[in-house]
């Protein structure tokens, strides 16, 4: 599966297969992310991840990573 992404610094678009991405689920929206390195300037891109995006990327074969909060 590709999704469509953008590099917040290069502003280029591009499409990534689910291995390129990477998704973190965390107890709140502030610690619920994904990430990837851009393919036109090797930025690493972190951005949030809300319901639906979870659902898709994981649901898409995104390798998921849940954080354990801090106790």
């Amino acid at each position: 599966m590709q999704f469509r992404a953008g590099c917040p610094d290069c502003r280029a678009r591009f499409e990534l297969p689910a291995g390129a991405l990477r998704l973190a689920v965390g107890g709140s929206s502030r610690t619920t992310f994904y990430s990837f390195t851009c393919p036109e300037c090797g930025s690493a891109v972190r951005k949030p991840a809300g319901e639906r995006i979870v659902e898709l990327l994981s649901g898409g074969g995104v390798s998921t990573l849940r954080l354990q909060p801090k106790t």
